[in-house]
């Protein structure tokens, strides 16, 4: 739960559909999945649908219920094929210019496009096309997606070989869902960074960043996207085109341990078994004596769970946490953040009161949250509070949608074990080893990233590095 500053973000939730069956309300569907990926964004969100090659869309700041009201919805048309995001910005900050999906009307017809993960030479790729004339209206990566494909568009048969030219120009990471007049496509960049997995509805196709939101639109889980494949839904069926698949893959190792929700199945991965078998993990690398184990809810209560399995140790429920508030990971203001620890997290003193307490959590990178929550526990009665990270020391940035800009807010960075446990106030401090999270997604048929524990990147870096880095003057619009 101990969550980035706010030069270091995450996250965006993806979503698509393709009816085949006349009675599927694409804007409902689209509705519950985008509700099941809101954990991944809430800054923004946003829904495009097609209808009858018409592509009207709805996008502002706030989250899904609060954009999507019930007038809102009963004003949509239905149409065939819907796309939609929720947001946290990795590029580009929360202004509703920024809000996706994109819609790009040019000479072919119009393009909606939706986008998670972060390029990393998104700012060559920018500066080349204004140099042409371009014009942009966000400071959003995903827009310079958008612009890239539009101009491979020009010069193809169709949208699916303007996608596949245009995935080699693309550095980093991305899962994208595309709409054209006639087509739905998904791509997921060729080192598989980002999840992105198919499924069905009554008959009709589903595309999502997670399973989670396959499901609670009523789907059913068909497979994963696999790195590079471009999926291509129209009046013919389903199709790959696989030109750039077959490279070394490496998803985010994060997305098990904090970002995906434990309901979903990332890549042949439980995200709940993964999260159990690190704390497992945690008990065999930091034994530990204590009374009771506890975790911060929610993305530490598995680990904390698989502790308490392995360790013998009792597992205690130590944290009430209020439903009301969102994730601290997502609240863009870091003086925000930490006034509302106290709203979102209260201890429960009878499960720690006189006790050694185990306090397991998904991962320690600025260290201000973490220290409150241990403060809590001290307030409450602990004697004792041994602090586990289920994730290793965060050492480096990230490049790939964890978007740290740089080293200087990362507590492990800049401190020892031995300051960072004076920080934070612990009477111990642990982290799961490198070696450790490499293995907790049992069943994962890719490889991992841990390029933000270890310096180590599967692919190349940013020349310029800052979420900032297209900032200019944008003026508000509702739309």
């Amino acid at each position: 739960m101990e969550r980035f500053d706010a030069k270091l973000h995450e996250e965006c939730g993806v979503f698509g559909i393709y009816r085949r069956d006349e009675s599927q309300d694409v804007v409902a569907a689209t509705y519950y999945g985008l509700y099941a990926l809101q954990h991944r964004g809430q800054e923004s969100c946003g829904m495009a649908v097609n209808d009858g090659g018409v592509i009207y869309k709805r996008r502002d700041l706030g989250l899904v219920n609060e954009v999507f009201t019930k007038d809102v919805l009963e004003s949509m048309p239905r149409g065939q094929m819907c796309i939609g995001h929720c947001r946290y910005a990795t590029t580009g900050t929360p202004l509703r210019a920024n809000a996706q999906p994109f819609v790009i009307r040019h000479v072919k017809g119009p393009m909606a496009l939706a986008h998670n993960g972060n390029l990393t030479n998104s700012y060559e790729l920018r500066q080349a096309i204004e140099l042409e004339g371009g014009i942009f209206h966000s400071t959003s990566d995903t827009e310079v997606i958008a612009y890239t494909i539009t101009r491979q568009r020009l010069s193809s048969g169709s949208i699916e070989e303007a996608v596949e030219k245009t995935m080699p120009m693309l550095k980093g990471a991305y899962s994208l869902v595309i709409m054209s007049p006639r087509k739905l496509i998904a791509a997921r960049d060729p080192h598989g960074f980002r999840p992105l997995c198919i499924g069905k509805l009554h008959g009709s196709d589903v595309i999502a960043s997670e399973s989670c939101a396959i499901a609670a639109a009523g789907g059913e889980f068909v497979r994963d996207v696999e790195p590079g494949e471009i999926i291509v839904f129209d009046e013919n069926g389903m199709r790959s085109i696989r030109t750039h698949c077959g490279k070394p893959s490496s998803l985010c190792v994060f997305e098990f341990v904090y970002i995906a929700r434990p309901d979903s199945v990332v890549d042949g991965a439980s995200v709940h078994r993964a999260r159990r078998r690190a704390g497992a993990m945690l008990a065999l690398e930091h034994p530990i004596q204590a009374d009771v184990v506890i975790g911060v809810p929610d993305s530490g209560l598995d680990a904390a769970l698989g502790y308490s399995q392995q360790s013998g140790i009792p597992y205690g429920i130590g944290f009430l946490k209020n439903k009301y508030i969102g994730r601290t990971f997502i609240q863009p203001d870091q003086k925000l953040r930490e006034n509302t620890v106290r709203i979102k997290l209260n201890p429960i003193a009878d499960t720690v009161r006189g006790k050694r307490v185990v306090l397991v959590d998904d991962s320690i990178v600025r260290g201000t949250t973490s220290r409150q929550i241990v403060q809590l526990l001290r307030e409450a009665g602990a004697t004792q509070v041994h602090f586990l990270s289920s994730a290793p020391e965060f050492l480096y940035p990230c490049y790939f949608g964890v978007d740290v800009d740089s080293r200087e807010n990362l507590i492990a960075a800049n401190h020892t074990l031995e300051e960072m446990r004076d920080i934070l106030g612990v009477d111990s401090l642990g982290f799961l080893s490198v070696e450790g999270v490499k293995n907790i997604a049992e069943g994962c048929g890719l490889g991992l990233c841990t390029g933000c524990f270890t310096g180590k990147y599967p692919a190349e870096t940013p020349a310029v590095t800052e979420k900032s880095k297209f900032e200019s003057k944008i003026p508000e619009a509702t739309e």
